[in-house]
């Protein structure tokens, strides 16, 4: 049934276990490779995304093109998929064939491209990330979070649960309060294991992120992601403590935000992060 699916809407193109047959496309490890191939679930995850009749989209780690195929079917007006491995370029070209320009290809490295850059607004960002760079390139968008419309980024379920945490939980840390510093997030698809090609050790989960129009919190961003970092590089410790590898004297930020110093990270809200990030700047300044 899926097979017929994706002919009928693809205009002919072979199912993706074909196209994998043909390019041989066995997932490598070092990339981090697991491939979506049921387009049920590859369009539900387009869905997720929202409209994208107007919006360009962008995708990282391709593959196959079963997300890919997803996204043109939904009606995303661009799609603009960046891909590491070259077989997987060559795989696709049938697939930008077909999709009459709103299919554009780039081989590269996600991590050291500009996606703020690519396309036109609005953006969104839909990936099956690779596990490997995953939290590397939610970082990297997060930074520029106001470029984009929203993020529907799949992740190893156990990192998707961090991503979405608040305080006072296990699974609090860095990426849940540098995410929800900027974004609204939420789990909107869970995945098992064996829904892919090949199955990975572990589940998945999609996340959703949409980036607030106006930061209630405000703070630098090098000096958020100092500050976090610090605090959570030692989460067993009180902060006095944790935070004494920063390039001054934690307690200076207790007395300009009155938190108390014997709290630990995973008890703090954003907004406490991003008032010791005030601080820090502050400080930093004027010395």
């Amino acid at each position: 049934m899926h097979d017929r699916e994706e002919i009928d809407v693809f205009g002919g193109l072979p199912p993706l276990r074909a196209v994998i047959a043909q390019h041989g496309l066995n997932a490598r490890k070092a990339l981090g490779q697991h491939f979506l191939l049921d387009l049920n679930l590859t369009r539900r995850i387009a869905r997720a995304a929202g409209d994208l009749r107007d919006a360009t989209v962008i995708e990282v780690g391709p593959g196959p093109g079963g997300l890919t195929r997803a996204l043109l079917a939904e009606g995303a007006k661009s799609v603009i998929a960046i891909e590491r491995d070259r077989r997987c370029i060559d795989a696709l070209a049938g697939l930008v064939a077909v999709a009459k320009g709103r299919l554009t290809l780039i081989e590269g490295d996600a991590a050291k491209i500009d996606a703020a850059t690519l396309g036109t607004a609005p953006r969104h960002i839909v990936a099956n990330l690779p596990y490997n760079v995953a939290s590397v390139l939610l970082i990297n968008w997060l930074r520029a979070a106001d470029d984009f419309a929203s993020l529907t980024l799949m992740f190893q379920k156990e990192v998707a649960e961090r991503i979405v945490a608040g305080p006072g939980t296990k699974t609090y840390g860095r990426l849940s309060v540098m995410a929800g510093w900027r974004c609204d997030t939420r789990i909107c698809l869970n995945l098992p294991a064996r829904a892919f090609t090949p199955p990975p050790k572990v589940d998945s989960s999609v996340v959703q992120l949409i980036p607030r129009q106006t930061n209630e919190h405000p703070a630098e961003w090098d000096a958020m992601e100092t500050v976090v970092a610090a605090a959570f590089g030692q989460r067993r410790k009180m902060l006095r403590r944790a935070l004494r590898t920063l390039p001054l004297d934690p307690s200076l930020l207790f007395e300009e935000t009155g938190i108390n110093p014997a709290a630990r990270a995973e008890e703090l809200s954003v907004a406490d992060f991003a008032a010791m990030a005030r601080a820090f700047t502050a400080l930093r300044a004027n010395p």
